[in-house]
């Protein structure tokens, strides 16, 4: 058998690289040289093959897919989506039931939370989407090189009317705020957390607002239906609340008050307290009750009706 040997160890010189000019002679001149500009290039990808299955064959194969594999399947669909993927999406793409789908998300980002993984994975604006750690933020932030999206006190203050009040008109905002707000509507326009619904039907017609799914992605909110309400607000422990007026301060970070609000364990201690609110209450509504009567009868007592005259005798 033979072999090839290192010319440096039989005592030859390195091999110099290929100079400019043996390169062009090589490929039949420089770069920019009108015989080879004129050589119409090959086509050198190659064609694609036999068109996608159809869906009920994905249906068919994605059912014999193991949960390990549709976990790393997820994994890479949401790796490159760019926006929060919906099951219904997630289904048409892979084949995979939804059942099996919502499953193995909740799966997925239980098990990233218990790891204090860099990555989460959060239910957002209607979707599934990989998040970066919130304790992690201020380095994403420096590694990106871009600044923290913050909002003004006037700016949080609209925006709440907005989402708890939609869909609702300026002068509707402007009656509680008890100031001019088109030029910060303007600018939640611009940023795309507000949108244009429409017109309500009164004089004047007035522009009705309401939240966008990017004010969803804003503040990491699965849905409307996740904003917490006042009650629950009320019900904070001391400490999230000074978190939470802190946050909403003219330099606070928006982000920082959503994550208070969402504690996680705030979810258990409300259910555990809830049967006494809502006795409580109850016992509120029986007293109101109670002392609307007794306003009545008071109110008998202290004005009775007057007499009523007898009616004229016929003649």
């Amino acid at each position: 058998m033979s072999t090839v040997s290192n010319p440096q160890e039989q005592g030859h010189p390195p091999l110099e690289p290929f100079s400019d000019s043996e390169i062009a002679s090589a490929v039949g001149g420089p770069p920019g040289d009108p015989e080879v500009e004129e050589i119409e290039p090959a086509n050198i990808d190659e064609r694609a093959g036999d068109q996608e299955a159809p869906f009920e064959k994905l249906v068919q194969r994605s059912a014999r897919l193991t949960p390990e594999k549709v976990k790393r399947v997820l994994q890479s669909l949401l790796l490159v989506a760019d926006k929060p993927v919906s099951i219904d999406a997630l289904h048409q793409s892979t084949g995979i039931a939804k059942k099996s789908l919502k499953e193995a998300l909740e799966r997925m980002a239980l098990e990233l939370r218990e790891a204090e993984s860099g990555i989460v994975l959060e239910e957002v604006s209607g979707g599934w989407q990989f998040r970066t750690d919130v304790e992690s933020a201020e380095y994403v932030r420096r590694f990106l090189q871009v600044k923290p999206q913050r909002l003004t006190r006037a700016a949080v203050e609209t925006l709440a009317i907005i989402a708890y009040r939609q869909p609702v008109t300026r002068p509707e905002i402007e009656e509680i705020r008890s100031v001019d707000s088109a030029a910060v509507l303007k600018a939640l326009l611009d940023r795309r957390l507000v949108k244009i619904l429409g017109k309500k039907e009164e004089v004047g017609r007035p522009i009705l607002y309401g939240t966008t799914k990017e004010f969803l992605e804003f503040f990491a909110l699965k849905d409307l239906a996740s904003l917490p309400t006042l009650r629950e607000f009320q019900e904070l422990t001391k400490e999230h609340q000074e978190i939470v007026e802190k946050e909403t301060a003219p330099t606070a970070r928006v982000e920082g008050t959503v994550a208070a609000l969402a504690d996680p364990h705030f979810r258990e201690r409300l259910d555990e307290t809830t049967q006494d609110a809502d006795r409580a209450l109850q016992e509120l509504e029986g007293a109101i009750a109670a002392a609307d009567e007794r306003s009545k009868a008071a109110s008998q007592l202290l004005n009775p009706p007057l007499p009523s005259e007898p009616d004229p005798k016929p003649d």
